[in-house]
């Protein structure tokens, strides 16, 4: 028997013994390798496998439910799903270098526009996402999402695709080798209208959103291969750590770039490039941020 069957059982709590537990394992582990050898499978790009893998994240995080204190969950990958997909396609098809993480869409940022840390000017002006945004069936009346039309401002997200508008001279060089990505797609508020971070959420349903969430990056790091995967802020970090569990892609991240930060506020920027640096994520420039 392969010894990948031997060393997953174990891990499945199946232990190294029983013959037809082993058997049909082995039968399972051969349809999979013949899977993955059909060409047509191998064909799909890492955008298309992108693209299913969050429209299964979005199907499995709506079987999901969440007491009080939250009273509203908005998922932005059901109601902004245009827009989320024109993001997508943004990518190289043959995958990315470097895939940024983030925690979860903020109420001003992938909430409105469908973009991981999407600043409405960013998201429109240089990333040209054009697609409409619908709304959530269950909308709290202190959060309307008003899509491109939003007179708010996402700060990390400002902070974060500002750094790239002024590290790359164009959306195609940025995506040429990166792209950015949220662990979990849902947003969660308080009846006060207080945004409420998936850290904060009781173990009986962070576990179950672990799980999905964690699928998906699964998914997501097979689908575009990246070099570095870096977690923007410890929580995205952690998460990245538990999944990649060994595999080629390395770990590190960054500096969250959010105002509740006091170290985002005194030059997020520079922090930011000078961490990616120091991990050889990236070069040095001869022209640093300031």
């Amino acid at each position: 028997m392969p010894p990948q069957v031997n060393n997953l059982l174990p891990a499945l709590g199946l232990g190294k013994t029983g013959t037809y537990v082993a058997r049909e394992f082995h039968t399972a582990f051969r349809t999979l390798r013949k899977r993955r050898r059909n060409p047509k499978l191998r064909a799909m790009s890492a955008i298309e496998k992108s693209i299913s893998a969050a429209q299964q994240l979005a199907q499995d995080v709506s079987e999901l439910s969440f007491a009080p204190p939250v009273s509203h969950v908005y998922n932005p990958l059901d109601y902004a799903w245009t827009a989320h997909e024109q993001y997508l396609r943004r990518m190289n098809p043959k995958g990315c270098r470097v895939l940024f993480l983030g925690m979860n869409p903020g109420p001003w940022g992938m909430a409105q526009t469908g973009v991981p840390f999407g600043q409405v000017e960013a998201v429109r002006d240089w990333l040209k996402i054009d697609a409409e945004v619908g709304r959530p069936d269950d909308e709290h009346p202190k959060r309307p999402i008003e899509g491109l039309n939003c007179q708010r401002s996402e700060v990390s997200g400002e902070r974060l695709w500002g750094l790239f508008r002024h590290r790359f001279a164009t959306p195609d060089e940025f995506f040429a080798e990166h792209m950015v990505a949220n662990y979990c797609p849902l947003v969660f508020m308080e009846s006060s209208g207080k945004n409420r971070t998936p850290d904060k959420l009781p173990v009986s349903e962070r576990e179950p959103l672990d799980r999905v969430c964690d699928a998906h990056l699964d998914a997501l790091l097979a689908a575009t291969q990246p070099e570095w995967a870096v977690g923007i802020g410890v929580y995205a970090e952690k998460c990245l750590q538990r999944v990649v569990n060994g595999a080629t892609t390395k770990v590190t991240r960054i500096l969250h770039p959010s105002p509740a930060s006091p170290a985002a506020n005194r030059g997020w920027a520079a922090a930011a490039t000078g961490q990616l640096e120091d991990s050889c994520v990236w070069s040095a420039t001869v022209d640093p941020f300031h």
